[in-house]
């Protein structure tokens, strides 16, 4: 691994958006980029089964429509601060176990517990304060994630590593998210409601199921991915006084917004409208389908239980969808630009969502679902790779952190404002609901067509190109 050099300041910091050579920075092989990516699987299971099931657990302990995106405030308003402190945190942390990797295992830790307890919800309070607890610790284990490949990945490595998270996130994505369906159909486990048990067995068994699954993944990538210490431990502990724990994080913070790079600011806005949609999408679109598709008369009904798991299923396709698509996504990055390519996924997302307002046969869903997990193999992907080049190297944990800030921000204003949209201007329909999510996409389409990669400054060492993908 390359020598850790003193920190300059943020402002004289160069940015470069090109994959540069390293020749002291080894290639991974294949398998070693599995291992270090295969917590995110688990990390993922978890939040798909919070995203296909939250809302209609809520529904299930007697929420309405509009009182649903206040129930979710809890969990992005915390991310406000947490990402980029914890980014920060882990910048400058060094143990026993490297600098990132005490964060996935103690955030998977916590996770884990709050996905047990989660079916023992016996009131609204208490699921929206499980599901707050299980986004906190879901984003301590990610943040770190993120700068942890491109940590230890050379330049010409880190697209085929972020593609690989993407990979790795669609699987846990479609398998978390079929699982209701599956264990109903396939293992003949009750699906059904009862007033003393308002949250179905096979929901209950699912999240059991996340718990082992996050915790042993992220456990898997602690074991397996050691973390090269740095070369200068003195050093390390210099520039942390004044730059680590909250109040210096939160100083930290602030020098790194004032240093934001032009390519960064752009990605947020693209960021900011692609969340709006994709939150509305996540908020709304099992009811939608329990409600809207399968005419459910209320959430007792055999119906609603039918609309939701399939709804389960919708998430399983547009997942695999995403799964497939980013084994292209570098590939077609070199034939043309991240952002064209982002756009059009992007385009693709939103006129998928838009359609579902034609749709009546739940089986049309499911082509509409192709084209969403287009748009979200890109959004895993495609803005890192971006954004990757575009920050300085040591500072890429409170970087990631910040702007992991442009997801959580509209994610709060929705949940601030929708309550009221739905009531008076939706008229608590939860498909058009999903439908304005599609326009936003759209518009995140159209502004990623004015991101501009910041150019690489002169003296810089060569861009390398990208390299095929490691061998097996």
């Amino acid at each position: 691994m390359p020598k850790q050099d003193q920190l300059t300041p943020l402002q004289e910091q160069p940015f470069s958006t090109e994959p540069q050579v390293d020749l002291a920075q080894p290639q991974f092989s294949f398998w070693q980029i599995w291992n270090m990516n295969l917590g995110f699987l688990g990390i993922q299971f978890g939040w798909a089964l919070q995203m296909a099931n939250m809302s209609a657990i809520f529904e299930y302990l007697g929420a309405d429509a509009h009182q649903i995106p206040i129930l979710w405030i809890a969990a992005p308003l915390t991310g406000l601060l947490l990402q980029p402190i914890i980014g920060n945190l882990s910048d400058y942390t060094w143990g026993p176990l490297g600098r990132r990797r005490p964060y996935f295992l103690v955030g998977a830790i916590f996770a884990s517990l709050a996905l047990i307890l989660m079916p023992f919800s016996s009131a609204l309070w208490m699921a929206a304060g499980l599901l707050w607890l299980l986004d906190s610790f879901s984003n301590i284990s990610m943040v770190p994630f993120r700068a942890f490949v491109g940590d230890l990945l050379p330049k010409e490595q880190r697209t085929w590593g972020f593609a690989m998270q993407s990979f790795m996130i669609g699987i846990g994505s479609v398998s978390a998210s079929a699982l209701p369906w599956i264990l109903r159909h396939l293992f003949a486990i009750n699906g059904a409601t009862h007033p003393d048990r308002p949250i179905p067995l096979t929901v209950e068994l699912s999240f059991y199921i996340g718990a082992a699954m996050f915790l042993g993944t992220v456990l898997w990538t602690v074991i397996s991915t050691p973390e090269p210490p740095p070369a200068d431990l003195e050093q390390l502990a210099q520039q942390k006084q004044g730059r680590s724990g909250i109040w210096g994080s939160l100083g930290e913070i602030r020098r790194s917004l004032q240093a934001m790079p032009p390519t960064m600011q752009q990605l947020a806005w693209v960021q900011f409208f692609t969340w709006m949609g994709i939150f509305c999408f996540f908020l709304y679109f099992p009811p939608a389908v329990a409600w809207n598709i399968f005419s459910a008369p209320s959430q007792e009904s055999e119906l609603y239980t039918d609309g939701i798991e399939w709804a389960g299923i919708c998430f399983a396709v547009y997942n695999g969808a995403c799964v497939g698509f980013s084994v292209f996504l570098a590939r077609l990055t070199q034939r043309w630009s991240r952002q064209r390519v982002h756009g059009f996924c992007l385009g693709c997302g939103g006129l998928g969502l838009l359609s579902l307002i034609t749709i009546h046969n739940p089986y049309l869903l499911l082509v509409a679902m192709l084209a969403v997990g287009i748009a979200w193999a890109s959004i895993l992907s495609l803005p890192y790779a971006m954004l990757v080049g575009a920050i300085p190297a040591k500072r890429q944990g409170i970087y990631m952190g910040i702007f992991n800030l442009f997801i959580v921000v509209p994610q709060i204003l929705v949940s601030l404002s929708f309550g009221w949209v739905m009531e008076y201007w939706l008229g608590d329909n939860r498909l058009l609901a999903v439908v304005l999510g599609g326009g936003f996409l759209l518009i995140a389409a159209f502004l990623t067509q004015f991101i501009q990669l910041s150019p690489r400054p002169e003296g810089q060492t060569v861009p390398a190109p990208e390299v095929p993908p490691p061998a097996l």
